[in-house]
C-alpha cells in the first residue's frame, strides 16, 4: 500500500520548507490535510508530486507550493474569516480550516461544489461553507473577511472583493500580466480605498505564477468548456 504519510512528511520538507515556505502553522496544517483524499482515485498515487493534477471538470487541484505560498501570503493568526475563490477539489479550503476560524468558499461548479462537501464532510471539517456562484463578486452576506484566496488570474483586483476585504485583511490574488501571471497580495491599509489607483491599499508582488483565468462579472469572460475555467 501507498504510504500517503510519509508522502506528506517528504512535501512539506522538500516542497514547502525548501522552497521558502517558513509560517510553522501553514506547514503543519499541509501536514495534516490528506492531499489523497481530494485527487480522483486514477491520480491518487500522484497525491504529493509537486505539480497540480487534474480533478474533472476541466479543472485541476493546484500544486502544493501554490497552495502554501497563498495561505502563508495571508498571514493567518486562527480566529479570522477566510474567503476563498474557486473551491475546486476542496483541499484548499480543509487547509485554510486548520489556519483560520471559519472559511468561505465559491465554486462555479455545482459538481465540484458537490464532492467538495462531501470529502470535507469525511474528514469532519465543520467550518467551511461551500457555496455555488460567481466568485468575481465575492460573497457579500458574510463579509467582511480578514483575508481573501483566489486561485485563478484576474485582469486586476476585483473590487466587490476588496470592499469586503476588512481593514488591515488581506487578498491574494494572481494578477493577469504578459509572460506570466503574478501572484499579489493586497493589504487594505484604510477604510476608504480606490481600486483604481491603489488608494487605501498596499501591494506586494509574491512572485510569477500560472493560473486559469477568473471567469465571472470581475474577471474574464467564459470562452467555452475547457478553456477559461476556474
Amino acid at each position: 500500500m501507498t504510504d500517503f504519510a510519509a508522502q506528506r512528511q517528504s512535501m512539506v520538507e522538500r516542497q514547502l520548507r525548501r522552497r521558502g515556505i517558513e509560517d510553522e502553522r501553514v506547514l503543519a496544517a499541509m501536514a495534516e490535510v490528506p492531499r489523497e483524499l481530494f485527487v480522483p482515485e486514477p491520480d491518487r498515487r500522484r497525491a504529493y508530486a509537486d505539480s497540480a493534477l487534474p480533478i474533472g471538470y476541466g479543472q485541476t487541484i493546484s500544486q502544493p507550493w501554490i497552495v502554501a505560498a497563498i495561505c502563508q501570503a495571508l498571514e493567518l493568526g486562527g480566529d479570522e474569516r477566510v474567503l476563498e475563490i474557486g473551491t475546486g477539489s476542496g483541499y484548499s479550503a480543509a487547509v485554510l480550516a486548520r489556519l483560520a476560524a471559519e472559511v468561505v468558499t465559491i465554486e462555479r461548479i455545482e459538481e465540484l461544489a458537490g464532492e467538495a462537501r462531501r470529502v470535507l464532510a469525511e474528514l469532519a471539517i465543520s467550518t467551511v461553507e461551500v457555496v455555488v456562484s460567481d466568485g468575481s463578486r465575492g460573497y457579500p452576506e458574510r463579509a467582511p473577511y480578514e483575508g481573501i484566496a483566489v486561485h485563478a488570474t484576474a485582469p486586476g483586483a476585483p473590487a466587490s472583493l476588496i470592499g469586503q476585504l476588512s481593514v488591515g485583511g488581506r487578498l491574494v490574488v494572481p494578477i493577469a500580466a504578459d509572460g506570466a501571471d503574478m501572484l499579489t497580495q493586497f493589504t487594505r491599509v484604510e477604510l476608504d480605498v480606490d481600486v483604481g489607483t491603489g488608494r487605501g491599499l498596499e501591494r506586494r508582488a509574491l512572485g510569477a505564477c500560472r493560473f486559469v483565468p477568473l471567469i465571472g462579472h470581475e474577471g474574464f469572460e467564459d470562452r467555452g468548456v475547457g478553456r477559461w475555467r476556474l
